[in-house]
């Protein structure tokens, strides 16, 4: 494998982003496997990012706490990851993420398409704007449907062994790193939401920023302690999940990747900065445009 650094965007783009969680951290069926570290104005990326081929088709691949998970929830750059998949030309993004489940239908080793978040974080810088550039994206519906039901598509015509699709749900991301105690989790059961993380939350604002077409894979590794039988998980029955969940996600992205790579989706959060900008470009300081730059076309100028 070759080192190789970008201090600019690479010039050959890259559509497939893949942001790999816990269990996930190399994709095997990556040819021509390459390292890149982009220097972003956010800091360094989670790690290096991985760019290859899958299916023939250009992806890259990150791993979102890291190749040996040393990266707390909050502690994971989110602007560096995105603004760097952004730059190498990212329009369609894939999270993948462990998750616990909130309700008894989504059981360990089922796999959950959320289509909503809650924010329970409190840590986390979720917008690249500021500093003499003020948007507001919309953001009422979270994940590219199109891109899910890609996912969906391919999740169902693999037929995995012991596994139980979930389209839709809600993903409650908390700020971690310890878990919820059980009166939290019993209130955001009574909230509905289906399963809960401490990542995608953030990653979902930043993504429709940098109109990057996102959809969460959740795995759900174990129930959260809402559930009777929570006192009875062990770390290895949890290692042992992450495992499995792990393969599955490996086969669910490759086959998602032939059928994206074959039919491209449209998607809303590709024109998603197009009424969102308030501040006429030309007001804006040189550093924040500059800084800005993956993001906004140059003739983007706010809407009259």
């Amino acid at each position: 494998m070759t080192l190789v650094f970008f201090p600019t965007p690479m010039t050959q783009p890259i559509a497939l982003g893949i942001l790999g969680g816990s269990g996930l951290y190399q994709m095997d069926a990556l040819q021509n496997p390459q390292e890149c570290r982009i220097e972003t104005p956010f800091g360094p990326t989670s790690d290096a990012i991985i760019t290859g081929l899958i299916e023939g088709v250009p992806v890259a691949f990150l791993a979102r706490h890291g190749r040996h998970h040393h990266l707390l929830p909050t502690e994971v750059p989110y602007r560096a990851n995105i603004w760097a998949l952004k730059s190498l030309g990212v329009r369609y993004l894939l999270s993948v993420s462990a998750v616990g489940s909130l309700q008894p239908a989504a059981k360990p080793l089922d796999i959950v398409l959320p289509d909503q978040f809650i924010d329970r974080t409190r840590n986390r810088m979720s917008t690249f704007f500021g500093e003499g550039l003020v948007a507001h994206i919309a953001f009422g519906d979270p994940i590219c449907g199109n891109l899910s039901a890609l996912v969906a598509e391919a999740i169902g015509s693999l037929n995995l062994p012991n596994v139980t699709l979930h389209r839709g749900g809600t993903y409650l991301c908390m700020e971690g790193p310890a878990f919820s105690t059980r009166a939290e989790s019993q209130l955001y059961q009574s909230w509905g939401a289906t399963v809960i993380g401490m990542t995608n939350l953030p990653e979902a604002k930043l993504a429709r920023e940098a109109e990057i077409a996102y959809c969460t894979i959740a795995l759900v590794t174990d129930y959260d302690c809402w559930h009777p039988d929570h006192d009875s998980v062990t770390t290895e029955m949890v290692i042992g999940n992450l495992h499995r969940n792990a393969d599955n996600a490996r086969s669910i992205i490759c086959e998602t990747i032939r059928r994206l790579g074959a039919n491209p989706p449209e998607s809303a959060a590709h024109r998603a900065l197009a009424n969102a900008l308030l501040t006429p470009l030309d007001k804006v300081p040189a550093a924040t445009l500059d800084r800005l730059a993956p993001l906004l076309a140059p003739d983007r100028s706010p809407q009259t």
